[in-house]
Parts: structure tokens; sequence; C-alpha cells
């Protein structure tokens, strides 16, 4: 009998049909690497973006330009890190660990503020060490969120009306990422190229939806050879000199060959880490919409691998250990936290592909070349227009997934509709106000001229935390969505709340790690652990 079989046999959601690894399963080792060398491919774009845009607000170009390749590295060790404990420890779903854009606004606002005060020592350095601090404390914040259960209680009050826009926004918040539209299109040589964009999409179309019933090869790895087909015609364009260098489009191999074999990633190598209170408390704001969109992320991964819900205990302990790895990614000097990974979901919407051995297998492999210099460095060289291919195919696969949780409610109730309509909007709409505004400074300027109250929603820390969590989508519509859900007349049934109680797995079916070393569990452990 099936895994699917057996979950309908006991009363269990039904594995769904395109899943070919569910996520228990282990498929052969050599291909369990390059499965889970796919599944990191989703998210470099992401994993190379944020330690680049950091590196760009501290100064690293021009003040250290050889330790950039190390920042780099440092994200890929503590991205497998961070996976693995996740994968074993936590709350074992299949969902790459790495850098977040949640907390990457915090952070750039930090680097302003600090380069505002004239450091003696140079402002990368400076600004590092603020951020490891920051970091860490948001960590332990998200530790105590996690391990004394606040999401977990949250959960009852949280169904489908406010998991399907979550879901929904995290991809959708995305579709302007600079990678897709490229805000330099005037500018010559800088301009989006639409054609290695178009033919990075149309690959990973073609194999996942029209070849993949001609060869496994095809349903399996789709995204990566649709990758390796964008850089494979990048790379030969840029030798042949169509691409010039400079251009969006250009693989500059030479940067792979002169990095350092071997590159020393290792706590506090920056040094010890400041304490700002102000700037904690920036991120730990990014740090709370990160949390709500691994909330989601949760969900989307157990809907899409065919599982229940998740239980509030699995959702306190994934959190809990996402707090433990934005504690690891400060002490380790990224700058940055670590959350769920979005790319990683979309991923397995479109290979079929939930097995928490393959990412396992991936997030070693991300240890090695966090190490190994030359091999990060060539992940660096793939060109934005191809990322920004993927990220079309991914984020509107978790799009999709989101507006599905949809089907558990009343459509027809009116009230059911206003409360979706409204967080969807506003998840689009107050983001992009606040990226019109510009920055957190520029927020709390306008809010300290606001009449009476001005004096108050001008603080530093008012206005830090609500401009980062306005910037989030995700957290806007999932907070109005949350409210209105709450407080708004409707029954049970028409919430959709029955049904997904039925759906979510127990609290027993999650064994935590130290029962099941111990053998203090006198449950037996469901096909979800």
């Amino acid at each position: 009998m099936s895994d699917g079989e057996e979950a309908a046999a006991d009363g269990g959601p039904e594995e769904s049909s395109f899943i070919e690894y569910g996520i228990d399963e282990k498929p052969p080792l050599l291909e369990s690497v390059f499965l889970g060398f796919q599944h990191y491919l989703t998210m470099i774009g992401a994993t190379v973006a944020i330690p680049l845009a950091l590196a760009g607000a501290m100064g690293m170009f021009e003040a250290a330009p050889g330790e950039i390749g190390r920042l780099i590295g440092t994200f890929f060790v503590v991205s497998g890190i961070a996976t693995l404990a996740q994968t074993v420890i936590g709350n074992r779903y299949p969902i790459v660990q790495g850098g977040t854009f949640s907390m990457l606004a915090p952070a750039l606002a930090i680097i302003g503020v600090v380069a505002a005060g004239n450091p003696s020592e140079p402002l990368w350095e400076a600004s590092i060490l603020e951020l490891q601090g920051a970091v860490i404390i948001a960590g332990l914040v998200e530790v105590l969120i996690g391990y004394f259960g606040v999401m977990g209680k949250l959960k009852r009050y949280m169904g489908p009306i406010v998991i399907a826009p979550v879901i929904a926004l995290i991809g959708l918040a995305l579709f302007n990422t600079p990678q897709i539209t490229n805000p330099n299109f005037g500018a010559p040589g800088s301009g989006q190229d639409w054609w290695l964009l178009g033919i990075t999409l149309v690959s990973i179309v073609l194999f996942s939806q029209y070849l993949d019933k001609y060869h496994r090869v095809f349903r399996l790895f789709p995204v990566l050879i649709g990758i390796a087909v964008a850089w494979g015609i990048a790379v030969v364009l840029s030798v042949t000199g169509v691409y010039a260098p400079g251009t969006v489009s250009y693989v500059d191999l030479g940067s792979a060959a002169s990095a350092s074999l071997i590159q020393p990633i290792t706590p506090f190598q920056w040094g010890m880490p400041r304490f700002t209170p102000a700037f904690a408390i920036g991120m730990i704001a990014g740090m709370l919409a990160s949390a709500i969109e691994s909330f989601g992320d949760y969900h989307s991964v157990a809907r899409m691998a065919g599982r229940g819900a998740p239980s509030s205990r699995r959702i306190d302990h994934g959190i809990g250990m996402e707090g433990l790895g934005n504690t690891f990614a400060g002490i380790m000097g990224t700058g940055n936290g670590s959350t769920s990974y979005t790319e990683n979901v979309g991923a397995i919407g479109i290979t079929g592909v939930a097995s928490r051995y393959v990412v396992q297998i991936g997030a070693a492999v991300m240890i090695i070349v966090g190490y190994f210099g030359p091999v990060g460095q060539l992940f660096a060289t793939i060109p934005a227009p191809i990322v920004g291919g993927l990220y079309i195919v991914m984020f509107g696969q978790i799009t999709a997934v989101g507006l599905s949780n949809l089907k558990f409610i009343d459509l027809d109730s009116n009230r059911n509709v206003f409360i979706v309509g409204l967080a969807l909007f506003a998840g689009l709409a107050i983001p992009a106000y606040m990226g019109a505004v510009g920055s957190a400074a520029a927020f709390q300027e306008g809010l300290s001229n606001v009449a009476v109250i001005g004096g108050i929603l001008g603080t530093t820390v008012v206005a830090n935390t609500v401009f980062v969590i306005g910037s989030t989508g995700m957290a806007v519509g999932g907070i109005i969505a949350f409210f209105l859900d709450n407080t708004i007349k409707g029954s049970r049934e028409e919430r959709g709340l029955v049904e997904w109680e039925m759906m979510t797995e127990d609290d027993a079916d999650f064994v935590p790690f130290w029962q099941r070393v111990t053998g203090d569990d006198d449950t037996p452990p469901s096909r979800a652990d």
C-alpha cells in the first residue's frame, strides 16, 4: 500500500498525485544530490542578492572587496547548517533555511544610522558588528516565541481566511523584484534581458508541464535543466562577446577562477558583536514579519505534500528552531537572519520532490560550497534575468497554492469575500506606499509631523517597527485578515474552521527530537515524522 493509500485509510489527507517523492522517502544518493542541488538553485538568487545588497550598503566593494566572497560563503554555510537543524530537530518539514528579505530592510536602516554617526573604523566593520548584535537578540526573542508556544496558541484563531492571503502574498509581493522588473531598464547595457529571462521561463515550463510525461528526468529536474540551458547560452554569448562585461546578462567566469580555494568561515569572524537596543528593536520587527511568512510556508509545504495542516506543536518547534537559526546567523556574522525559503516551497510544487532527505543532502552540499570559494563565486555569476525567470515560475506557484486554501471557506459569503479581498489589496498597496516613502528615516520624519500623536508615532522605535512590518506584504495581509476574521461575526463552518481542524494533524502526531532520541514518546510517530 502506498503512503497516500495509507493516509486515506487512516482518515488523513491523501498524498498529492503529483508528488514524486514524499516527505519520508529517500531517493538514491546520486539522484538526491542533484535533486538537493536543484532545491538550492531555486534560492540562489536570494542567497547571493542579500549579502551583495549588504556589502554595497556597507561600502565593502570599495573598502574590502576581498571579504565579499567570504560574506557570501557565510550565507551558504549558515543556510546549510540551519536547514539540517530544522529538518532533523525542528519541524522536520523539507524547507530550506536561509537569509531573509524581511530582515534586510531593518539591516539597511541600521547601516544608514551607523554611517551617519561617522564611525572611527571602516563603515563595513562598524555596521556588521552592530548587525550581528541586533540579529542575535532578534533570534533569541524568536526562540522564546517558538518554544513558549506563542505561534501555536495563535493558530486556533488562524483559519483558511488568514492563511490564504498570507501564502498568496508571499508570491504576489515579489512580482516586482529587480531580477524581474530591473529598475535600470533605461540605462544603456543594464536594462532587462527579456530574451534570457524568457528562455529560462519557457524552459522550466516546457520541461515541467509538457515534456514531463515523456521522461522521468524532465519531471524531476525541470528547474535544474531550465537554469542550465539559460546559463549555458549566457556563457556562450559572454565568451563570444555578444554580452559585454558590465551588462546584466554577462557571465564573468574569471571571478570564479580567481576566488580563494578555501575561505575561513568561523564564529565571530568579523569581531565581537555590539548590542544597541534601538537597532535590536528594528530587527525584531523584521523577525516578526519573517515568522508570519514562515507560518504560511509551513502550511504551504504541508498542502503541497498532501499532509494535514501543521499542528500547533510542529509550528512552535519550527519557529523556535528558526530563532536558533537567526541567533546562529548573528554569531557567524551574516548581518542578516535565517528563515524558511519560499523559493524552495515553490520548487516542491513544480518538481513534486518533497523529500526531507533530499533537502538535507542539498544542505550538506551548501556547507561544502560555503567553504570552497570558487563554487560559491560561480553561483554568483548566474545572471539576474535567469533568476527573474525562475522567480516568475516559483512565486506564481506559491500564489496559486495560497489561493487554493479558499476552497475550505464559503465563497458565497460576503463576509469572507470582503476579508480576503481587503487583505490581499492592502498587502500589496501598503508595501508599495512604504516603498515610495523610501526608508525608515523618511517614514519617521513624516510621522513626526502628524498632528497630536506625531510625538509618539515619530519615535525611532515606533517608526522603524511600523515601516518594516508595513513593508512586508504577508505581514500586512495576515494581520488584517486575522483581525477581521476574528471580529466580524461568522459561523465556524462559514469560516472553514470546522474542515480546517479536521485536516490539522494532532499535536501527538509530531514527536520532538529529544523524545525520539530518548524513546520517551508513548505514541507511534506519524508518517510525517
